[in-house]
């Protein structure tokens, strides 16, 4: 368990969204339990308040689990959804031999990866995401460097 640390309502957000990205959480009981476990304790009636400002929706998994989900995305565009992510919480992309690491805030990191596996780019053999850094992995370093030169293009 990390330490407890006071975050800012879209710091907590953004956590929300990668809580619900990562894990099934079926219940705001199960949010908050989660949220405690990553080390920010808020009350119920805030979870409340963000899953509503986050339009999280009601789904159920394969298993016919109730859980959260962040609202659909799947109509857009996933080079639109790439641009769009890495612009809000994007931060640094940095070429490492084969893979690029994209530094972004913090809880945005799988948005990011899974915006760049919806892409299904030829140069992209996967990615991998934490917290705040998304690990994109190329076949070389020469198609980790035409990808660094695109997404810094993407990151203004």
């Amino acid at each position: 368990m990390q330490s407890e640390s006071v975050l800012g309502k879209s710091e907590r957000q953004r956590l929300i969204a990668s809580v619900v990205t990562r894990k099934r959480i079926g219940t705001q009981f199960e949010l908050l339990a989660a949220l405690a476990d990553a080390g920010c304790r808020v009350t119920q009636a805030t979870v409340s308040r963000d899953l509503r400002e986050l339009g999280l929706e009601k789904a159920h998994d394969p298993l016919g689990r109730p859980r959260y989900v962040l609202p659909e995305t799947r109509r857009t565009d996933p080079r639109d959804a790439l641009r769009r992510v890495l612009g809000e919480f994007g931060r640094a992309v940095t070429p490492a031999q084969n893979i690029v690491v994209v530094h972004s805030e913090f809880g945005s990191a799988p948005a990011i990866g899974r915006a760049f596996d919806r892409l299904e780019h030829a140069l992209i053999v996967g990615t991998l995401a934490g917290d705040d850094t998304c690990l994109v992995i190329a076949r070389d370093a020469g198609d980790a460097s035409i990808l660094t030169r695109e997404l810094e293009t993407l990151l203004g």
